[in-house]
């Protein structure tokens, strides 16, 4: 199974590769500036987590090139959560308390399979001056926390995933096994093109 993961410049980018390397995907770093063609043949992508703000910024790179008609899921890990949030149609704002450490969020009842082995309740790992506002028009919220509401979402597909905490990193409790799971995900998904258009 092939999952790259698309560099925003976080701190935790090759933590991310590690950790999917380490559950048995076939994995690689790629630029956000990367050709679409470079995707070709993947299962799922990871949209890396970044210590830009997307504050007067559109885009992710040349991300919004293929993020819309890419048909495998897609997980974004913090500045990546916000972009697909924004994208499809929510807003992102400054967080009136930033987190930068361990937090406790709540999983939500029907958070589905992205949680799924994993408690009601979690300690992870932020690293965030913004946060997710408004959710997009029809987008689920699966965890919330007391000073960012939206920690994770998807979209009705289930195809279209975001986190705002770090699953890779060591503090986040269930993190490995969230990261799993979506691999699962990604195995579960329908078969694809693997010529990209």
């Amino acid at each position: 199974m092939r999952i790259p993961v698309i560099d925003n410049g976080g701190q935790w980018t090759h933590r991310e590769w590690r950790v999917l390397r380490d559950l048995g995907a076939e994995s690689e770093i790629l630029d956000n500036g990367v050709s679409p063609d470079a995707l070709e043949g993947a299962d799922g992508v990871v949209l890396s987590g970044g210590a830009l703000s997307l504050e007067g910024t559109d885009t992710l790179g040349r991300v919004n090139e293929w993020i819309d008609w890419l048909p495998v899921p897609v997980l974004g890990i913090c500045v990546g959560h916000q972009y697909l949030a924004r994208h499809y149609g929510g807003t992102v704002r400054r967080s009136p308390s930033p987190e930068f450490g361990r937090a406790r969020i709540v999983v939500e009842p029907a958070a589905g399979p992205l949680f799924g082995g994993l408690g009601p309740s979690l300690t992870v790992w932020e690293s965030h001056n913004d946060q997710v506002g408004d959710l997009p028009p029809g987008w689920t919220r699966l965890a919330t926390g007391p000073t960012c509401a939206v920690q994770a979402i998807s979209d009705p597909t289930g195809r279209r995933l975001g986190v705002q905490f770090h699953p890779e990193v060591e503090p986040t409790e269930g993190g490995r096994r969230l990261l799993e799971n979506f691999l699962s995900i990604c195995a579960g998904s329908p078969a694809h093109p693997r010529e990209l258009k």
